[in-house]
């Protein structure tokens, strides 16, 4: 793809900070009138580049709409490659309505979601894993996913993206050379080369996808849902995890009628606690409602909590039908059970952690297992960037393309099929930075950013 054929010469504006009332609200301009737009709504002759130039902001009349600061950043060196002005005014919501309307008057329109960090990306000002990690850093809810955030729009994951592309194409280029050049008696099988290779850039690419893995379980979180029969602690432990008092609890089976959800974090990790309504036959429609929303949220659910009350006759019904179960056996301070790593059910095979929401026993063994269940120990928390769901398709697509690669060189010999698997492994990874990517990928990517960015 031709990036610069996709590039768009407006010039374009918008508010970069968030609705509502402020001390300060700034708008953005970006493209070729942006100096010349900046000149004219200050009645200026000049501006300097990177200098806050403090002056009044004027309408058609010349009239002053607001007073603030003006930085001029010419291009290449800002942050979409282009000229780029910022107008610092007051952060009321009319003020810089008003000011957005007297750029749209002198030749601006509004920009697109996320078409600043578009630019950027088309002006090679950043690759598109760093322009994802904007909108990754924006919308963090904890501040280990800002920090992998900022990680990524450092370079970390594109660097090692670029790496394993690199050793991809030095192989590619070593194999074509064989295939071009047979009389410098390179033999692929005897000297192992390439078969070698093949299993370090594989063992390289299968890392790289674990550790991306947990980027995206840090950005978007987990789903947990707590079900089990009425009156086994659902409702407890949501409130114990969640460190307040989220859901109702009482000792009448049946009280939580409806979904609850509560946003939580674990070491860092963003979770999203659902308690359901008791899982039993009932008369009650309402409750029959409830226990049909409950099914419902198990099935979405990346994790099931199933909670039994271990005081019961019987702690050892079965959650069927359902995957990453870990059962939580609660009340042992009635029943005396060890916290902690239990013995699972023959019949469930899930993990079990044993645990008391009246005394706070085991809940930070369930936490640990929770994190497990996800693929997420303490040690990697310090090492990870943010991704998304596209590169570990990318890298999933790549990493197919390899393993059948392999099998069929080791079985046949043939270069020529195997330069073809190398060259389609490496564009898949090269799309995840960019490098070799669509115009209908761009535009779903950068639709998602908000609109002064």
């Amino acid at each position: 793809m031709s990036q610069q054929q996709s590039l768009d010469t407006d010039t374009i504006v918008a508010i970069a900070t968030p609705n509502g009332t402020g001390g300060v609200g700034i708008l953005r301009l970006s493209g070729p009138l942006s100096r010349n737009i900046g000149l004219t709504l200050t009645n200026r002759q000049k501006l300097s580049a990177r200098y806050a130039h403090y002056c009044d902001f004027l309408d058609e009349q010349n009239r002053v709409i607001d007073s603030g600061l003006l930085i001029f950043f010419p291009g290449p060196a800002s942050f979409t490659g282009e000229d780029v002005v910022e107008i610092h005014g007051h952060g009321g919501q009319l003020v810089l309505t008003l000011l957005l309307r007297r750029c749209l008057t002198l030749g601006a329109r509004e920009a697109r979601a996320g078409e600043f960090s578009e630019r950027a990306f088309l002006n090679d000002k950043l690759d598109l894993v760093q322009a994802e990690a904007i909108a990754d850093l924006i919308s963090a809810s904890t501040e280990t996913s800002a920090r992998q955030a900022q990680a990524s729009l450092r370079g970390d994951f594109s660097e090692k993206v670029t790496l394993l592309a690199q050793q991809l194409l030095e192989l590619r280029i070593y194999v074509e050379a064989a295939i071009d050049f047979p009389e410098e008696e390179i033999d692929f099988l005897s000297d192992g080369k390439v078969a070698s290779q093949l299993d370090n850039i594989l063992q390289t690419g299968l890392n790289l996808r674990e550790t991306a893995r947990q980027g995206v379980i840090y950005r978007h979180g987990a789903t947990v849902v707590l079900a089990g029969k009425p009156n086994a602690g659902k409702s407890s432990l949501m409130n114990v995890l969640a460190g307040d008092q989220v859901a109702i609890v009482t000792d009448q089976p049946g009280t939580t009628r409806d979904i609850v959800r509560e946003q939580i974090n674990i070491n860092g990790v963003p979770i999203r606690l659902t308690d359901t309504a008791g899982l039993r036959d009932s008369g009650d429609i309402i409750e029959q409602e409830g226990v049909k929303r409950a099914k419902q949220a198990i099935t979405h659910a990346d994790i099931t909590l199933h909670v039994i009350d271990d005081s019961c006759t019987d702690p050892t019904e079965v959650l069927s039908g359902q995957t990453n179960i870990i059962t939580v056996l609660n009340k042992i301070d009635i029943t005396g059970r060890t916290p902690g790593l239990c013995k699972p059910s023959p019949k469930s095979g899930a993990s079990c952690v044993a645990l008391s929401t009246k005394n706070g026993e085991g809940i930070q063994e369930l936490k640990t297992v929770l994190l497990e269940t996800l693929g997420i120990t303490q040690s990697q928390t310090t090492s990870l960037f943010s991704a998304r769901e596209r590169h570990i398709t990318a890298m999933d697509n790549a990493l197919t393309t390899l393993s059948e690669a392999h099998s069929q060189f080791i079985a046949s010999g043939a270069g020529e099929l195997l330069a073809e698997d190398l060259r389609l492994a490496h564009d898949q990874l090269a799309s995840i930075t960019g490098k070799v990517t669509s115009d209908a990928l761009l535009g779903e990517i950068f639709s998602t950013f908000c609109i002064g960015k």
